[in-house]
């Protein structure tokens, strides 16, 4: 599987995005290191802080299939070309993320640029941090 495959399973999770209030659907997907490829999509709720990212959705439906480590992300937004992960996302991606997973920038028509994941977010907090 190739960094399209999973732009094609970001993209495809895309459109089913419930995003009726910010008109901003977006899709992501994760790939573990058995190749295993999970995506989700952005679902809004109109008590805005109460949705649900893409990549929170698709760490869901990694999680409910078994887990894993994640060694490849992708996202694409269908009005922002290389849309980064948010924050609260970046540290829950960080949770499952393999030391080497890479963040695949995306538009529409497919990825556009790779970066280490850790180059995004290089100091999540994490459980061995309070030891």
């Amino acid at each position: 599987m190739s960094a399209d495959d999973l732009f094609a399973a970001a993209k495809a999770a895309m459109s089913h995005a419930h995003a009726p209030y910010s008109q901003f659907p977006v899709g992501a997907a994760v790939k573990t290191k058995a190749g295993a490829i999970h995506a989700g999509c952005n679902i809004e709720n109109a008590s805005y802080p109460e949705g649900w990212c893409a990549e929170t959705t698709a760490l869901g439906h990694m999680v409910m299939a078994g887990g894993g480590k994640v060694t490849e992300i992708a996202v694409v937004a269908e009005k922002m070309a290389k849309i980064m992960p948010c924050g609260g996302c970046r540290q829950r991606l960080a949770e499952f993320a393999a030391e080497d997973a890479v963040l695949h920038l995306c538009d529409t028509d497919g990825v556009l640029e790779t970066v280490p994941f850790s180059a995004v977010f290089p100091r999540g907090f994490s459980f061995e941090d309070g030891k």
